[in-house]
């Protein structure tokens, strides 16, 4: 069983992804230079097409911002009373499961307006491009399987029905996320190389671990939440509910973000500027993720004597979370971000190895531990 105390690593580690899921959708929420692009691009068809695609967009992020200021309050409503009624917890969790498919859904005018253009490539030049039909199938698969695996889960979710299909339910909305996420990045990926070439990959080492975190991570990553949903679907009731898996899914996905965005803090600049990084860091609504190896990792211990360690893994996370929080919201209403800023990238950089590095040793005695 994971740490009970009521100030736990898993604890704090909760507070401190709420937090950045709130102030990154705050982030998102107020970047305002959007506004009025569809006249700065172009006008006619293609204007009227950005407009209603950022009207459609805009009404979900305004959702999901909701939603994490609903997650924030209940956590400090949580952590102030030390107590929360499990008829609260069910209603706070469909509230926030329904304002993020809402979120998801606000991006179907992108993925129809994405099919629209496939058919107009086809009659005008009687060929698409592969990685732009991989985008536009990325695009349609977002913004429908995902809000719908989320509002059966937010409907399974009631103190008056078995938990049993909120547990599978849950696996199964884990595991179409991260596949749509494997998707959409392998997509980002096979616009840059045929732009940068290969040497962009092969010339870089840490561009070649960035190119296979995606690739062959995020798709492995993928098929072992496949693994882990046939495996714990038929569980009864939470007691029973083996959380070492869901730890591995949330340190994976939290893991790829992290490191993406670590590449860019330690080894950035014009040399590999891409799409790729143009896609991470200034249009990804997800790099909150980052922070989830603080969920992650308490779920695989289950001895008190690591706590210590896990806290201290804690602090660094959190204080690294901050930094990075603070270089987005710092550059508002502009889509200006201030992590290339000495100011920032210099401790994103400190704190960023230090979580890293004891990410990495919290993996060995986690592995020790199993063993023993």
């Amino acid at each position: 069983m994971t740490e009970h105390r009521f100030y736990s690593p898993l604890k704090l580690g909760l507070l401190t992804v709420t937090i950045a899921y709130l102030l990154f959708n705050l982030h998102t929420m107020f970047t305002l230079e959007w506004i009025g692009e569809w006249d700065r691009i172009a006008g006619g068809a293609f204007g009227l097409t950005i407009l209603i695609e950022d009207i459609n967009a805009t009404i979900g992020v305004v959702f999901r911002f909701a939603g994490s200021i609903i997650a924030f309050a209940a956590l400090i409503y949580y952590f102030a009373r030390k107590r929360f009624s499990v008829n609260k917890s069910y209603l706070v969790l469909k509230v926030v499961l329904v304002f993020e498919a809402i979120y998801w859904l606000g991006l179907l005018a992108s993925g129809i307006a994405g099919v629209l253009s496939l058919f107009v490539s086809v009659g005008f030049m009687g060929a698409i491009s592969l990685p732009y039909f991989c985008y536009v199938t990325a695009g349609i698969l977002e913004s429908t399987i995902l809000p719908i695996v989320l509002l059966v889960l937010a409907y399974k979710l009631s103190p008056l029905k078995p938990i049993k299909g909120a547990i599978k339910w849950s696996l199964i909305s884990g595991t179409v996320i991260i596949f749509v996420y494997w998707l959409l990045n392998t997509c980002i990926w096979a616009f840059v190389i045929p732009v940068k070439g290969p040497e962009y990959v092969t010339s870089y080492p840490y561009m070649m671990a960035a190119f296979l975190s995606t690739l062959i991570g995020l798709l492995a990553l993928t098929l072992y939440s496949v693994y882990a949903t046939k495996k714990l679907a038929g569980t009864e009731n939470l007691h029973d509910l083996d959380l070492k898996p869901v730890g591995v899914i949330l340190l994976g996905l939290g893991l790829f973000y992290l490191w993406n965005y670590l590449t860019w803090i330690f080894f950035g600049g014009d040399h590999v500027w891409s799409d790729w990084f143009a896609w991470l860091l200034g249009h990804n609504m997800d790099l909150w993720m980052l922070s989830l190896p603080l969920v992650g990792l308490p779920l695989l211990f289950s001895s008190k004597k690591a706590t210590a360690f896990l806290l201290t893994l804690e602090g660094a996370g959190a204080v690294f979370t901050g930094i990075f929080l603070a270089a987005y919201l710092g550059g508002l209403p502009s889509t200006n971000v201030l992590h290339s800023e000495p100011t920032f990238r210099i401790p994103l950089a400190i704190f960023g190895a230090a979580f890293l590095l004891l990410v990495l040793v919290a993996l060995i005695l986690a592995a020790l531990a199993k063993k023993e």
